[in-house]
């Protein structure tokens, strides 16, 4: 009887231990949205001046300023870095990617951090590291074996069901996607070219949402969206135009 008692007490114990390190939906949606841009996701924060501190010891990526401080600049949108899209084109850097870090805790992602060299804990306070630990922990999918890297189409995915889904999207960006222009006016960028041209960006702003958007714009994972069903509104938005 004690033995069943402890057995009981110790599986609640676990249970409740689990339960308390799984971040919320919310904050890995908004480590998602700092990997892309912190500083248009942070309340009253200001683009970064000059380069990322690490940004000299490669020289293939030209880009300077503030770019260079965006987390997918180095790691790509598909997390693999040198191993991934950005391995070759002019966004190569050489820099490994991220999704190793998923085998590290919260609290070593956070240390890392602060290394003076990685340059974040110099601009961001922990509580927002934090949101950035919990995505690099729990957010990260290997786009791999998901997205065909040659013709960019997802290897498996359901058009029609995807256009069912793509209505809560069509509310901000029309039925065609093109009701907002990412671009400029005479070289306009819409949702479909998104989804052509970088379905790896298109799939982790679907995932995480826009930094900085008015309206927000909606997280598939706060939403209860999976990984499927982010690749079947690809298959769908490939269908729509792209200028």
């Amino acid at each position: 009887m004690l033995t069943s008692v402890w057995l009981l007490g110790a599986g609640l114990t676990l249970a409740n231990v689990a339960w308390a390190q799984a971040p919320s939906p919310a904050s890995i949606a908004t480590g998602g949205r700092l990997y892309d841009k912190w500083w248009k996701e942070v309340a009253g924060m200001k683009a970064p001046a000059g380069d990322h501190p690490v940004w000299a010891l490669q020289t293939t990526n030209k880009r300077k300023g503030e770019t260079t401080w965006r987390c997918k600049e180095c790691h790509g949108w598909d997390y693999r870095g040198k191993d991934g899209i950005y391995g070759s084109g002019s966004h190569k850097t050489g820099f490994p990617g991220v999704l190793a870090a998923q085998a590290n805790s919260v609290d070593q992602l956070m240390k890392g951090f602060a290394n003076p060299k990685h340059g974040f804990a110099s601009v961001l306070n922990d509580a927002t590291l934090t949101h950035l630990a919990n995505f690099l922990k729990h957010g990260l999918v290997d786009l791999t074996p998901a997205i065909d890297r040659k013709t960019k189409k997802p290897v498996k995915a359901d058009e029609a069901r995807g256009k069912q889904l793509s209505v809560i999207c069509a509310a901000c960006h029309g039925a065609d996607g093109k009701t907002r222009n990412f671009g400029k006016p005479d070289d306009p960028e819409y949702v479909g070219t998104v989804a052509r041209e970088n379905p790896w960006e298109f799939v982790h702003k679907v995932r995480f949402g826009q930094p900085g958007s008015d309206p927000p714009m909606p997280a598939g994972v706060e939403i209860g969206w999976s990984l499927q069903d982010v690749l079947d509104v690809l298959a769908y938005s490939q269908t729509l135009p792209e200028k």
